[in-house]
């Protein structure tokens, strides 16, 4: 069992979790996709999260879910969609601008289990941190 004393959170989703019934395939995709954007995969004992990513290996499979990544730019959204290609995954729309709202930039791929993964970047913007960070209490 892996041990942290820090936490990193988002603001919004607290978790989301997958169980798949090609965890190995799984494992290399996401391993794939998240070191492009930067957040690392932490791997326990027959699972792996990142962030508010929680993935198992199962059955029943939770089925198609939709997820989307933050990206920091452009380029990363190009490079997420090419490091997925290339660890198994299966297009679902190329890297490139949606009519959602201004500046909304992004690409789909569908994972080896068939989930919907996008990462997007939502135009120019400035963070006010880069995560929430929870740490164990002193």
């Amino acid at each position: 069992m892996v041990e942290l004393s820090e936490w990193h959170r988002g603001r919004l989703i607290d978790h989301v979790s997958l169980v798949v019934a090609d965890y190995d395939a799984c494992r290399r995709f996401y391993a794939a996709v998240l070191a492009v954007l930067g957040v690392p995969l932490v791997e326990g004992d027959g699972y792996f999260f990142a962030d508010e990513l929680f993935v198992s290996p199962g059955e029943p499979t939770t089925g198609r879910a939709h997820l989307a990544f933050q990206a920091r730019d452009e380029d990363m959204v190009r490079r997420f969609h090419a490091a997925a290609l290339a660890a198994g995954g299966r297009d679902n729309g190329a890297p490139g601008p949606r009519s959602y709202h201004p500046g909304y930039y992004a690409a789909f791929v569908l994972d080896p289990e068939g989930n919907n993964i996008e990462a997007v970047t939502h135009g120019p913007h400035r963070r006010s941190a880069p995560s929430v960070v929870m740490s164990d209490a002193d």
